[in-house]
């Protein structure tokens, strides 16, 4: 049986629509790697993000502290308010550590 018919059916004898379909893909949801790159790095980049606004607040709650020490200022909600956000997110950081560390041991005890 001769299959050179077979080719003048759309999509079938021709690569331009796998090729097309590829580049619209491409196009709408990246190449697997580039997403997965992305991905990561957005991943990374919310990480170090997260990581300076704890710092921050750290840096603030010790300002505060040195001042009130110093009697520089009297209002002791600003202290307290200071204090709190710099603990929740310690908190928050710590717990997030914790969280990816165990995803990582889980990870390395697979089987392959």
């Amino acid at each position: 049986m001769d299959i050179s018919s077979l080719t003048s059916i759309s999509g079938l004898g021709s690569t331009t629509s796998i090729d097309a379909a590829s580049k619209l893909t491409d196009a709408l949801y990246g190449s697997a790697d580039k997403a997965d790159g992305n991905m990561f790095e957005s991943f990374l980049n919310t990480a170090i993000e997260n990581i300076n606004t704890t710092n921050s607040y750290l840096s603030d709650a010790e300002d505060e502290e040195i001042k009130f020490a110093l009697g520089e200022i009297e209002n002791t909600h600003d202290l307290t308010i200071a204090l709190e956000k710099a603990s929740t997110a310690l908190q928050y950081t710590v717990a997030i550590r914790d969280k990816v560390l165990d995803a990582y041991k889980e990870l390395m005890q697979m089987q392959i």
